[in-house]
């Protein structure tokens, strides 16, 4: 049966009836794809799959990388603690075994003039004597009118017997506390020797630390430069320590970034641990009283509130250092700033967090960048060898490294007494 339409829309609904009637000629023709084709898509596919293979495999090393980099960093950090004390023990022993000799020369020296004046009272005493058996008293017998003589001879003669046997055996005794001194001196120099030379080896190594740890924020930090260079200008406009402060806080990253994550840092009696991969402070500072450790071996001359030069009294404390003494941290912390400042040789403010800030100044260098995180232990600085006349060095008249320390709570310097441990503090005390 035909069926026939006129006009375009007949031609439409013929087209629709054919689509229906499952006409061959009115089928839409889908075109076979060539083999080569379906090898390029499935080429293609492979490929994507390959690329998301890798990139998962990619991913997980570089999250096996961080967590190498935790432990190494974690590594290297207990690894620069434990020298450090191990150097700054060193340090501490040098010096004390320095005035242990300073001390037994002075002894020695005394000893010395001590048998140089014996030495003369002993010639008196035999002149005397040799006097005396140059002209021997008359015998009494032969000269009865020379009794007189022969009394004042035997009375010369008692007197300079005992006064000889007293001086000879007082001159015995100095002598044999002589010769202990003289081996005393000799194996503290054969000491001070040896523990030179593990002290060389111990600065070498730590000094190696320092470099692999700066050099692992150096690479991590990249405008560690231009903040270093703004971080000087500040230094030169600021006005205080305080000023100081606010000023690197509030214009550089390093050091803003520090401040907010001191800020944001929970911290509880226990918060953080001992872990040494750790990057926020063990303990709330305001919890860590009497447990920090003094941050350099050495004398205090100057303690918190003692008068100054100037009608005032101290903002701090100072502490004669053994020269080129090593400096380490005694809180966790950010640092703040890192680099000269006035008069005060190079200074290091560490922002400890809950708005306290440990300040350290008369270094001669320091190795740490703004915006780090320090743990307490770490070598930070080290001292010079007195040259260079730091505002600390000059009012305390001291010819040795003078190592100023202060400690503040948000803008008011506080006493850090109570923060010491007590056996650093009185190891610093004498």
């Amino acid at each position: 049966m035909a069926i026939r339409f006129f006009g375009s829309q007949g031609a439409s609904v013929a087209l629709a009836a054919a689509i229906a009637l499952g006409c061959p000629s009115a089928r839409a023709e889908t075109p076979t794809p060539s083999p080569d084709a379906k090898a390029a898509k499935e080429t293609e596919l492979r490929g994507v799959e390959d690329t998301l293979k890798a990139s998962e495999e990619q991913r997980r090393k570089i999250e096996a990388d961080v967590e190498s980099l935790k432990v190494d960093h974690a590594r290297l950090a207990e690894a620069l603690i434990e020298t450090t004390a191990k150097v700054q023990d060193t340090e501490g022993q040098r010096a004390r075994a320095e005035a242990d000799l300073d001390e037994l020369s002075r002894r020695s020296e005394t000893l010395g003039k001590s048998l140089d004046a014996r030495r003369d009272a002993i010639g008196v005493a035999l002149a005397a004597l040799e006097r005396l058996g140059a002209n021997p008293p008359p015998a009494i017998f032969v000269k009865p009118n020379a009794m007189a003589d022969a009394v004042r001879a035997a009375m010369t003669i008692g007197g300079a017997v005992p006064q000889l046997q007293s001086e000879i055996q007082a001159a015995a005794r100095d002598l044999t506390e002589l010769e202990t001194l003289r081996a005393a001196m000799a194996k503290q120099r054969d000491d001070l020797t040896r523990s030179a030379e593990g002290l060389a080896l111990d600065k070498t190594k730590l000094t190696e630390l320092v470099a692999a740890r700066q050099q692992s924020l150096d690479e991590a930090q990249g405008a560690l430069e231009a903040e270093r260079k703004r971080a000087s200008e500040l230094a030169n406009q600021a006005l205080s320590l305080k000023d100081l402060i606010a000023r690197m806080e509030s214009q550089i990253p390093g050091a803003k970034a520090g401040a907010a994550a001191a800020a944001a840092a929970d911290l509880g009696p226990a918060a953080g641990g001992s872990d040494p991969a750790r990057l926020k402070p063990a303990v709330a500072f305001a919890d860590a009283k009497g447990t920090l450790p003094m941050p350099a071996a050495g004398e205090m001359l100057k303690s918190f509130g003692d008068a100054d030069d100037y009608g005032g009294t101290e903002k701090g404390v100072s502490i004669a250092t053994p020269a080129r003494a090593t400096v380490s941290t005694p809180i966790d912390g950010w640092v703040v700033y890192a680099g000269p400042y006035r008069s005060y040789g190079q200074l290091l403010i560490l922002n400890a967090g809950g708005g306290y800030y440990m300040v350290l100044a008369g270094m001669e260098r320091s190795n740490v960048s703004v915006g780090q995180f320090v743990l307490s232990g770490e070598a930070v600085a080290s001292m010079g060898d007195g040259a260079a006349r730091t505002a600390a060095a000059v009012a305390i008249g001291a010819a040795q490294p003078i190592l100023y320390i202060e400690l503040r709570k948000n803008e008011t310097p506080i006493d850090p007494g109570p923060w010491w441990a007590k056996t650093n503090n009185e190891k610093a005390h004498g």
